[in-house]
């Protein structure tokens, strides 16, 4: 059969994107054909499309990572899916569990192998994750990339509970879900942004203390200040090289910080001091495993907790949500669905 996909061919850009007929092999034994039905996007791959993610990426090349559909055919050797079943992929084809490995990195979609902005794909069914019953196609497409990277830095290596003070750069994808993610388990957040607009949407989503960085550009002493100078027990770092700093002078004593974003760059000198004076764990976040979108996906449908999806767009208008992406006007994620 034939999958219609948006591909990356010879020139990087958005506007170099194309709708290409793919053909698609009947499912091996251990393989799922998926119709997909949503896709969400990441800045990720908006670099990836712009060239900036990896110059030297192959192509033609299928971008995005987050993919939710359909079972519509399975392999012969496949027992726990059938069609009609409602799945959703992991970022990594191969990292089910546990620590990552060399081999699990190198199974990322829409970069080293194709992605899920496509009509119809084949998945290794050890790769799925059922889709609970009250979250939608939509909904599920939004958390193999975010909602994993937080679920990963704010509770797989962290377990952050009603004790902590978490502080969150932005209120994209990452943020949002990282802002939801510590509502759910008790903890309080901080969030900035450079829109009061935003601020708003996010205190309307629970956040406890907002800071717009525009009026204040040294934010880490506004985070001491709304700390009582005790700082935050946890950072999700989506901003890169240039917020960083920041971001350890505003951590506590014996604080994480999660390296998560690069939207200011990813080279800058800075001063180490922070993580050695206040015994900080500095640490970088990949997105995570299978097993973490699975728990993600469960905590939130057993809360009854909704993703924020800030826009939806149809396949034949995905050119708009990846120009839309790069204005980084949204709040939460931005969505592609499927006829």
């Amino acid at each position: 059969m034939e999958t219609i996909a948006l591909r990356l061919n010879d020139d990087f850009g958005i506007d170099a994107l194309t709708y290409d007929k793919v053909v698609v092999h009947d499912p091996a034994p251990h393989e799922v054909l998926v119709r997909m039905r949503a896709v969400s996007l990441n800045y990720r791959d908006l670099m990836m499309v712009e060239g900036r993610y990896d110059p030297h990426v192959h192509k033609p090349l299928i971008p995005c990572s987050d993919g939710a559909g359909e079972v519509i055919a399975t392999g012969s050797d496949v027992t726990v899916f059938r069609p009609g079943d409602r799945v959703v992929a992991p970022f990594f084809l191969n990292w089910l569990n546990g620590p990552v490995t060399h081999a699990a990195a190198a199974s990322a979609l829409g970069g080293a192998v194709d992605g899920t902005l496509c009509t119809d794909r084949l998945f290794p069914s050890s790769a799925l994750v059922p889709i609970p019953e009250n979250l939608s196609f939509q909904e599920a497409a939004t958390f193999p990339c975010a909602a994993v990277t937080a679920w990963h830095a704010l509770v797989s290596t962290a377990n952050i509970g009603s004790n902590d003070m978490v502080l969150l750069l932005g209120t994209g994808g990452v943020s949002i879900f990282g802002l939801q993610i510590a509502k759910l388990r008790g903890a309080k957040t901080i969030v900035t942004s450079s829109s009061d607009e935003k601020l708003q949407r996010a205190k309307a989503l629970g956040a406890d203390h907002t800071i717009n960085y525009k009026q204040h550009p040294d934010w880490d002493a506004k985070v001491w200040e709304l700390t009582q100078k005790s700082g935050v027990t946890h950072v999700l770092e989506t901003g890169g090289a240039g917020t960083l700093p920041h971001s350890l002078r505003a951590a506590g004593t014996g604080a994480q910080v999660s390296v998560i974003g690069v939207f200011t760059g990813m080279e800058q000198s800075f001063n180490i001091g922070p993580i050695l004076m206040k015994s900080l764990r500095v640490q970088g976040i990949y997105v995570g495993s299978k097993a973490m979108l699975a728990e993600s996906l469960q905590s939130f449908s057993n809360a009854h907790v909704k993703p924020v999806i800030d826009h939806v767009y149809t396949f034949e208008k995905a050119k708009d949500a990846f120009h839309a992406l790069a204005t980084a006007q949204h709040v939460g994620k931005l969505v592609i669905t499927f006829p």
